[in-house]
């Protein structure tokens, strides 16, 4: 069962991913839903992969720190998983 925490925090990650990207028609995000948070699937064209991630993976980190502080306030966890490969 999916909480409705998880989509306001959905629509925070495709904004941020969005703004990351050169072709953010391509972006897609895959939520799965666990007990005590989410795990947000992000794919993307592969060109922009390496923006998502970033030098040394700087911009990932960002996000997760993001995502960990809007987690704290809403009392879930979130993970993020950026694939190689666009997703359907």
């Amino acid at each position: 069962m999916a909480d409705p925490r998880d989509a306001a925090i959905c629509k925070l990650l495709h904004k941020i991913v969005c703004a990351l990207v050169d072709r953010p028609e391509f972006v897609v995000i895959k939520t799965h839903a666990e007990e005590e948070g989410a795990t947000f699937t992000i794919g993307a064209h592969p060109d922009d992969t390496g923006k998502l991630i970033g030098k040394q993976g700087r911009n990932a980190r960002s996000i997760r720190t993001l995502l960990g502080a809007a987690g704290m306030k809403l009392h879930r966890r979130y993970a993020i998983d950026i694939t190689e490969e666009p997703l359907q």
